[in-house]
């Protein structure tokens, strides 16, 4: 299903009873809404479950160009108010995540609760540096010479060897995004810092990690010292994208926390 908001044409999916708490999800860079489906399976007997492609991704539009991030938040009010939601739940994993976050700070009173899975909200130079570096490797030589090293990145070497099957969904949905997707949500990426105002936002949050997600674990427990009343999970053994590395354990954590937020 499609909609116009922002400016673009934005590909969402709706799950879940008509009547039920909305549940907003938001994707990684170079996925899409696909990589939600088990938590949406789990989930949506309770909640109305909404997932969209963010600006760049699956089937939403991609525009040239580099993205500011607040772009990214602006497209996920607006497709908010085109469903007339006025309150949601939101859980997003690292660019979502960030979009989470951000959204918490700006219009807290659009959200009754939030849920960051594993971001650090915030750029450093050498994360900026990284960035730079992947978005030269997208304009000359394509999506495809990402493939290998992003997943090299996002899951733990044993993982990688064991070659699960939602790995190649994860291939799957790097090569589907659009250049110009993954150049103008990774400069968004390069310049972006939601961190430093974590301790401001006041509607409950979870903050959700793999434990071998780098040095993300070690960012997150600081946003989480900063953010009185926060939560703070780590998911033992999963790698970056933890919702499809522990699916189970992930859904459990986001239920136990949606229950009591």
């Amino acid at each position: 299903m499609k909609v116009k908001a922002n400016g673009i044409t934005i590909n969402y999916r709706i799950d879940g009873p008509e009547r039920a708490p909305w549940l907003v999800f938001s994707n990684s860079l170079a996925t899409s809404l696909a990589m939600w489906d088990e938590q949406a399976a789990a989930l949506q007997t309770s909640f109305r479950v909404l997932r969209y492609d963010q600006r760049g991704h699956g089937e939403t539009d991609a525009p040239s160009g580099r993205y500011a991030f607040d772009t990214l938040l602006d497209d996920a009010l607006a497709l908010m108010d085109a469903h007339n939601i006025d309150k949601a739940h939101f859980a997003g994993l690292s660019m979502g995540g960030a979009t989470a976050l951000g959204l918490a700070e700006r219009r807290p009173q659009r959200f009754h609760s939030i849920v960051v899975a594993d971001s650090p909200c915030q750029s450093t130079p050498q994360s900026s540096q990284q960035w730079e570096e992947r978005i030269a490797v997208a304009q000359k030589q394509g999506i495809e010479a990402l493939v290998e090293p992003t997943v090299g990145r996002w899951f733990p070497p044993e993982t990688v060897a064991a070659n699960p099957p939602y790995l190649d969904k994860i291939r799957a949905m790097i090569r589907a995004t659009p250049v110009n997707g993954f150049i103008g949500c990774a400069a968004a990426l390069a310049a972006h810092d939601y961190a430093s105002a974590v301790g401001t936002v006041k509607c409950p949050t979870l903050f959700i990690v793999g434990e071998q997600d780098g040095a993300t674990p070690i960012a997150m427990a600081k946003l989480h010292e900063k953010l009185a009343g926060s939560r703070f999970v780590t998911l033992p053994g999963a790698g970056h994208i933890s919702n499809m590395d522990r699916p189970a354990e992930f859904s459990r954590a986001l239920r136990a926390f949606l229950s009591a937020a």
